[in-house]
């Protein structure tokens, strides 16, 4: 079963969404927006706290924390379920649609009476949305477009790397265009997140429209709408991208105003208000008389607010504007590289040019952890890995130091691929499960805390097994498991490969809780993944990680030591 604060986490979440689409104060349903991420993130299993306890979870009030409780007693949620009455099971459905919102969707429903993604495709081609106030021509060509997206398998959302790619090539081609000032990505892309649902482009220039007319014809995108402030495109594979142009000056509150996210950008709300201050994108304004007070850079905005500068990956409205931020770890802070694959296994590259490749990013170290034996499909054997180990320890890296190290396979009792006497050998180990993936959960959690238990397992790979938009986590009591990493002296790794990203955000922050170290791998297969250690950081940096809780931040001999002490347990 799910963990009980996933389970109410989730509930919490449909009860706000459910309030937004049946015309709830807006106030409201962003409360428990919020009391949905904090209760789904809370490191003390919710199910054994009682009122006063579930009262003291941030953004959990009184009525809130009562219904929790109503939940874990009852099984149910009493005005949840009214509210289910209301609202067709397949209404929910229309919302994600690209280009369909909460209120068209309930216009839909209270007009037409639509109520599933079947009942839209017959009213259009039936032409009943035809003189439907707000769903013009334009309008009802998006929301085709989007039920073809959607049922071509797209969730409207991508991962971080396809978001990315597209928002860096269009930058790369908009910063040609005269008269540009300044240019980058805002919104979630900028703060990290692991997937994306569209991207936000923000640049500055006196005049937007050399940039609006060169970014309207991007190749293989389709124009949504243009105008002078804002530009909105869809590239091929349903992808929005939007463009805001805004002058020089107003730079750095546009860019905040931009990043968000909304939550943070709610909480920040509530200062302003007291302080009589407002922000829009053009600046920070004295609300009694519009006097402009800071604008240029995010930096002037923050500090007029009495705040320092906030990470954009620390903007989630998680204690960020409460107190003292941490150093978060940088990808130059990185020394080295603890999870890689070559062409001895499932890698597309020799041994040479890996290592050739990880040299080139200046690393102190760099580890080789091709797979084990248990995967059959890898054919590895003993003398496969020997024979590497050889090969490793006869070139030549320069200054860098290599490590032979594998990736074991934790087995379905939690036992890994050779013996103690074999694994002693390794200079260091990661651990993953690559099967078995539907085990219980008590059998999981054990399965994986044995795997910690091994003196000779240094870190905990994917821990989650988890492939983003594709396949959803293991179910295990990881707060166990955390316990136990940081019982004995294991590593949990951050798998910057974007469409792992494991383990994520909101479990790095309770893995911190229990003092686990941490080891952010590109989980590199060919020398282009190398590069991929970026998300990786960005996770981290999501997680309020700062480098001295990173082992591959530290330096060689330190590294060593943690491996070293484990074995000695």
């Amino acid at each position: 079963m799910a963990r009980p604060n996933e389970v109410v986490g989730a509930l919490l979440l449909e009860f706000a969404d459910l309030l937004s689409m049946t015309g709830g104060q807006a106030f409201k349903a962003r409360a428990y927006e919020k009391a949905a991420k904090a209760v789904s993130g809370h490191h003390a299993d919710i199910s054994t706290l009682d009122l006063k306890q579930l009262e003291q979870i941030p953004n959990v009030g009184k009525s809130t924390a009562a219904k929790i409780l109503e939940y874990l007693s009852t099984g149910k949620i009493e005005t949840l379920e009214k509210m289910r009455l209301k609202m067709p099971a397949g209404l929910r459905a229309l919302m994600n649609i690209p280009g369909l919102g909460p209120q068209k969707a309930v216009a839909l429903h209270s007009e037409l009476g639509i109520g599933s993604v079947e009942e839209l495709t017959a009213a259009i081609e039936a032409g009943k949305l035809e003189g439907l106030r707000g769903f013009g021509p334009k309008t009802v060509e998006n929301i085709l477009h989007g039920i073809e997206v959607m049922q071509a398998g797209n969730t409207g959302r991508v991962l971080i790397s396809t978001a990315m790619a597209v928002a860096e090539e269009i930058i790369a081609d908009l910063k040609q265009v005269k008269g540009t000032e300044k240019i980058t990505y805002a919104g979630s892309l900028r703060r990290m997140k692991e997937t994306i649902g569209d991207v936000d482009i923000l640049a500055a220039a006196n005049d937007s429209g050399p940039l609006m007319e060169r970014f309207a014809k991007t190749p293989l995108s389709e124009v949504i709408v243009k105008g002078p402030a804002k530009t909105s495109i869809r590239t091929a594979r349903g992808l929005q991208v939007d463009l805001r142009v805004v002058p020089a000056k107003s730079w750095g509150a546009a860019l905040m105003y931009f990043t968000g996210s909304k939550e943070h950008s709610v909480s920040l709300r509530t200062r302003l208000v007291r302080q009589g201050l407002k922000l829009s994108e053009y600046g920070l304004f004295r609300a009694e008389d519009n006097e402009l007070l800071a604008a240029e850079t995010e930096e002037d905005v923050y500090a007029r607010l009495g705040l320092p500068w906030i990470p954009p990956a620390l903007r989630e409205d998680r204690g960020e504007l409460d107190g003292d931020l941490p150093m978060l770890v940088q990808e130059s802070d990185l020394k080295g590289d603890l999870h890689t694959h070559t062409n001895l296994t499932d890698g597309v590259a020799p041994l040479a040019r890996m290592v050739e490749a990880a040299a080139k990013r200046g690393y102190s170290y760099y580890a080789i952890t091709d797979h084990a034996k248990n995967l059959p499909m890898q054919r590895m054997t003993d003398e496969k890995m020997l024979r590497q180990r050889e090969e490793v320890r006869a070139l030549d890296a320069g200054p860098m130091t290599l490590l032979h190290g594998t990736e074991l396979n934790i087995d379905p009792d939690g036992e890994v691929d050779w013996d103690h006497d074999f694994l002693s050998k390794f200079d260091i180990t990661v651990a993953s499960v690559h099967s078995h993936f539907s085990q219980p959960s008590k059998v999981m959690t054990q399965r994986i805390i044995r795997a910690c238990e091994n003196p000779y397992v240094n870190i905990i790979g994917h821990l989650t097994t988890r492939k983003v938009l594709k396949r959803p986590p293991v179910d295990a009591d990881f707060d166990a498991v955390f316990e136990a990493a940081a019982a004995t002296g294991t590593a949990i790794e951050i798998n910057a490969h974007p469409d792992r990203l494991d383990i994520n955000d909101d479990l790095i922050l309770r893995a911190k809780r229990h003092g686990v170290k941490f080891s952010i791998d590109s989980d590199a297969h060919s020398t282009g993944h190398l590069n991929l250690m970026r998300y990786g950081i960005g996770m981290a940096q999501r997680g309020w990680l700062t480098k001295a809780e990173v082992i591959n931040t530290w330096p060689l001999a330190k590294l060593r030591a943690f491996v070293k002490s484990k074995r000695k347990i």
